[in-house]
């Protein structure tokens, strides 16, 4: 499932959604939240509530809690 698909059916009234980059996957959001990459730059969205939702969804999917998502992303190796 894309960021994008998930985004847009979960928050159809969100004009933001179809913003989202069209070839972004949870999977690689993920990967850039373990090797330090620019967050903002791989949803293609700068907003920090649609990144906010996304990380709640993939911590939901990978039954962690956001706190451990959101620390990925507070600790990017610099």
């Amino acid at each position: 499932m894309t960021l994008q698909s998930f985004y847009c059916d979960a928050y159809p009234t969100d004009e933001l959604g179809p913003e989202i980059n069209e070839n972004a996957h949870f999977v690689g959001l993920l990967n850039e939240l373990y090797t330090g990459g620019d967050v903002y730059q791989y949803i293609g969205v700068d907003d920090s509530i649609v990144r906010e939702r996304l990380f709640g969804k993939l911590a939901s999917s990978l039954e962690v809690r956001y706190d451990y998502i959101y620390q990925l992303w507070l600790n990017k190796p610099s």
